[in-house]
């Protein structure tokens, strides 16, 4: 009965440790989606209390002016992991730029404060793609 136990409890563990690992990889490292947004970078910084990160706000515009300032808006949030990437958003802050991002499920205090992470961008000049 003993070898049966010790046999129970060490593929018990082993299950355990193969679900937590396939949990973890879908929580924090499985892409749930990517695609692009465009609009105007309202906002971007470097925050954080124990770990920096660079943080940012798109509006994202449905109309537009004559004057072509954006009326009905909503906002997308995002964090961007790669500093070579943030560098360049610090200097386009009130620019309309199209964002290519990855959805992830779950959120990492080292990654970012969204499930939203930048990891490229274009300058949108306004022209139909």
């Amino acid at each position: 009965m003993k070898k049966f136990m010790k046999k129970f409890l060490y593929w018990s563990l082993a299950i355990l440790l193969v679900f937590l690992a396939v949990f973890l990889y879908w929580k924090y490292g499985f892409t749930y989606s990517e695609g692009n947004r465009a609009g105007l970078l309202q906002k971007f910084s470097y925050k954080g209390t124990i770990f920096k990160t660079y943080e940012g706000e798109l509006i994202l515009s449905s109309v537009k002016s004559s004057q072509n300032v954006p009326l009905a808006s909503e906002k997308f949030y995002f964090s961007v992991p790669e500093k070579e990437i943030a560098l360049k958003l610090l200097k386009l802050e009130g620019t309309m730029v199209i964002l290519h991002y990855r959805e992830k499920n779950g959120v990492l205090p080292w990654r970012g404060e969204t499930k939203y992470l930048v990891d490229s961008l274009t300058i949108d000049n306004g022209q139909p793609r």
